[in-house]
């Protein structure tokens, strides 16, 4: 604790104040029954290439919004709740869907796969999502979630990559805290080996789960479980990037990369299409240059910020994050920044595989027991001991923005901590009992519906509409022109693209 406050002490407000986050948050777009809208991504919302704020992620019907980087949380939230109105006004009947786990799906090959134009880097986008769909199925990848980008000015790469290992050790606070989908509609689990236990017919759930999207039935990969990434520095993690980006996976290699007509099936046989397909609860990012690799990129220039990824939406805040929720964010994540940072082990490395998988599936469990160094000790001990010693940093946010919101948020987490019944994921599970027979399905979209209706509700002028459709305007032009411009052949694109020269050079010494 006395390091902690030291090293804050060492901060100035200008450090703190200096903060930027950005959020990026995936949600599917629906029908008003809450079945998956299988209609094409919304022309009025430009092209899903190169619109700044509002893309696709896997499929068509998974809308992605994206702000740019605020100094203050408010503003980002200004942003993102303008970037929602535009979108809602574009969709007609359609609603998009508030929770991270999918809503009624169809047949697996009839969720449409992210379409984003004829150009080289647009089919490459297509093509990497069908290969995730050859490893992963479908589903699984219509799972949305908030991803959460944050900076501090004067961090270094070192210090970084010390924040992303402390994050990993702790991030089952924020599943605990955070985690907001404790059931599943049961098309999700079809024909597939799960623990879930049955509500009722159409409705799986485990009933102290804190967040099924982050666990075994989440965004995880067997094949992954093999490629134990060391995150104790910029080389170490590069290199194990590397090695799963270049030599080929043999499951994955047997699915080929065309098929016997010529159709692309996958981007690489290697454990990892691209980067992005690593899966972890953060990653060390840099804006790219285009084209560029994004391992590149870090070993080139550094890391410029993290991204967070374990953050459900919360189906009860129309935009999916609260202010209080980001601010209790940062704060955490400057205790990730200040404490001790020792080395990971690969036992360690599975340890906390382990811890996130419990927390996951039985988070509120009482007396839940998690692994730390070899022995065991209870999730509500050692998050209230991350819980104290975040006091001190919150002080020190409230003073440099003369505010009391961040002791609010960590008082509210200490609380939250003290009566597991009043955490988001138990707040899930009463308002299914309460209102609707225990139906996962009738409750999200209900409270899809009802979030539409309060975000069309809210002011949105003239000015507003026109700078959106702009922005939609010159994203068709940015697109026809990337596709004006291709000459490259794909098949020579991709070999060009994913060449391990353009991983850039380990640092040496």
């Amino acid at each position: 604790m006395n390091k902690i406050q030291d090293r804050l002490n060492s901060l100035s407000a200008a450090a703190l104040t200096g903060i930027r986050r950005g959020i990026e948050k995936e949600s599917l777009r629906v029908a008003a029954d809450g079945t998956l809208a299988t209609t094409p991504h919304p022309a009025a919302l430009g092209s899903a290439l190169t619109h700044p704020q509002i893309t696709t992620d896997f499929c068509e019907s998974q809308v992605e919004l994206v702000t740019g980087a605020h100094a203050g949380v408010q503003e980002c939230l200004d942003e993102l709740t303008q970037i929602h109105q535009y979108t809602y006004r574009t969709m007609g009947d359609e609603m998009l869907w508030v929770s991270s786990m999918p809503c009624r799906l169809p047949a697996d090959d009839a969720i449409p796969i992210g379409r984003y134009g004829t150009s080289n880097v647009g089919t490459a986008k297509s093509v990497y999502r069908t290969g995730l769909s050859h490893r992963y199925g479908r589903r699984m990848q219509t799972i949305s979630g908030i991803h959460y980008n944050w900076s501090m000015p004067g961090v270094t790469t070192e210090q970084y990559f010390g924040l992303i290992r402390n994050f990993r050790r702790h991030s089952f606070l924020l599943l605990t805290l955070f985690g907001a989908s404790p059931a599943v509609c049961s098309c999700f689990v079809d024909d597939r080996p799960h623990n879930l236990q049955a509500l009722r017919k159409d409705t799986q759930y485990l009933p102290h789960a804190t967040s099924l999207r982050m666990g075994r039935l989440g965004y995880q990969s067997d094949a992954q479980v093999r490629l134990a990434v060391s995150y104790n520095s910029l080389e170490s993690y590069g290199a194990s990037l590397q090695q799963a980006l270049t030599r080929p996976y043999p499951p994955y290699a047997r699915i080929g990369i065309q098929d016997s007509a010529g159709e692309y099936k996958q981007l690489a046989d290697s454990l990892l299409q691209i980067e992005n397909e690593f899966y972890g609860t953060i990653r060390p990012k840099r804006v790219i240059f285009p084209g560029e690799r994004p391992l590149h990129a870090l070993r080139e220039r550094g890391v410029e910020y993290v991204e967070v990824r374990c953050m459900d939406l919360d189906p009860f805040v129309p935009v999916g994050i609260a202010a209080q929720t980001m601010r209790f964010i940062d704060v955490f994540l400057v205790h990730c920044l200040l404490s001790d940072s020792p080395a990971d082990t690969p036992d360690e490395i599975v340890a906390l595989a382990h811890n996130q998988d419990r927390v996951a599936m039985r988070g509120r469990e009482p007396g839940l027991q998690l692994e730390r160094g070899g022995r065991e000790v209870s999730l509500f001990e050692w998050g209230n001991e991350v819980l104290a010693a975040c006091a001190p940093i919150a002080a020190a946010f409230d003073a440099a923005h003369s505010t009391s919101d961040y002791g609010d948020a960590l008082r509210a987490a200490i609380t939250a901590l003290a009566s597991f019944d009043t955490l988001p994921s138990a707040h899930v599970l009463a308002a299914m009992r309460s209102d609707f027979d225990d139906s996962y399905g009738d409750f999200v979209c209900a409270r899809s519906a009802q979030t539409k209706a309060t975000l069309l509700g809210l002011p949105f002028d003239a000015d507003q509409r026109s700078q959106f459709e702009r922005s939609v305007q010159a994203s068709i032009s940015a697109q026809a022109a990337i596709e004006a411009a291709d000459t490259m052949p794909f098949e020579v694109y991709r070999q060009e693209y994913l060449s391990p020269r353009r991983l850039g050079l380990p640092a040496v010494g």
